[in-house]
């Protein structure tokens, strides 16, 4: 069985439940809203133009993220859910002052997970804290212009699926019994299982193919000074992101 396809219909159908499912019990209460984020590579997701070219690191920067949120409450237990759509890039050298590098990732991530909610008597904010089980869609494009070993041009990355988890902190303020802001900071494991080396151009041997595909395995064919296999261990896509989200209860 593909698991590419019946994990995605998993994710999607709890969110759905989440999100547009009015609860038949009396004490479940249910909130949706969306909002905007800032996202920070770290790991081995960040880094530098040239850590990216050398196959070190993925050389990304700051971006953005937009996100749909939904939290289904019961007593004593909390169940949320998120669909978000992130994009990060960077440009730069490719070797010390020459050639240029500009790459660019998206995400499309469907998580779901408990959170564990924190009451503060008379206080109109609620601290909390959460995890999630999460399924990333990453794709992206890197721009070559001038760069040794590798022809210039636009080449866009193949998408691969990732599953990961994630940790979160935030703070629910309320603005009254059916609007509150959520912030939260969350720290994401985003390649946590599914590592893979692929070769999207298996009868060719060039050093683009380390760039065509996500590529976070070694590459098999790693030797030191290497010009074409330069993927000497596994990398770790982690990000932090720092998130307001607008939450209304239905």
């Amino acid at each position: 069985m593909n698991t590419r396809i019946t994990v995605p219909f998993i994710v999607a159908s709890v969110m759905a439940l989440i999100v547009f499912t009015i609860p038949a019990a009396a004490q479940a209460t249910l909130q949706a809203g969306g909002g905007i984020g800032v996202v920070l590579p770290q790991a081995d997701y960040g880094g530098s133009t040239i850590d990216y070219y050398n196959g070190t690191k993925y050389g990304l920067g700051s971006g953005f993220n937009l996100h749909a949120k939904g939290r289904l409450g019961l007593v004593g237990f909390r169940l949320a859910g998120e669909i978000s759509y992130s994009s990060l890039s960077n440009d730069g050298y490719s070797e010390p002052g020459q050639g240029k590098v500009e790459v660019r990732h998206t995400h499309l991530s469907f998580k779901v997970g408990p959170e564990f909610h924190l009451a503060v008597p008379l206080m109109p904010f609620t601290p909390y804290l959460g995890a999630n089980v999460a399924l990333n869609r990453i794709g992206g494009e890197t721009t070559f212009q001038g760069v040794s070993k590798v022809s210039s041009a636009t080449y866009s990355m193949e998408s691969a699926t990732r599953l990961g988890l994630g940790l979160t902190a935030g703070l629910l303020v309320s603005f009254g019994p059916l609007t509150s802001l959520d912030i939260n900071v969350g720290y994401n494991l985003m390649n946590l299982s599914g590592k893979e080396w692929k070769d999207v151009n298996p009868t060719q041997d060039q050093r683009i193919d380390t760039y065509l595909a996500l590529n976070d395995d070694k590459d098999p064919a790693y030797v030191p000074l290497s010009d074409r296999h330069v993927v000497s261990s596994a990398r770790n896509i982690h990000t932090l992101e720092i998130k307001a989200t607008i939450m209304f209860g239905l």
